[in-house]
């Protein structure tokens, strides 16, 4: 079953997300990039994917400072 916000593109963001095996965060960023013109309210869907880069940056910065 496919939502059909996502029967136009040309490949399925969760094909995407599987053949590249990538985390939550990661998978949630190109879910919601996918479908925020074409699904509910558009820039909460941005939001979640500001929140989530977010949640990727503080993540990264965490383990850049555990390296020192």
């Amino acid at each position: 079953m496919k939502p059909s916000y996502y029967t136009t593109m040309k490949i399925s963001p969760i094909k995407y997300i599987l053949a590249n095996d990538m985390d939550f965060c990661s998978a949630n960023i190109v879910k919601y990039a996918s479908r925020w013109k074409n699904k509910g309210t558009p820039v909460d869907d941005l939001r979640k994917i500001i929140e989530y880069a977010n949640i990727l940056m503080q993540y990264a910065m965490e383990e850049d400072n555990d390296k020192d």
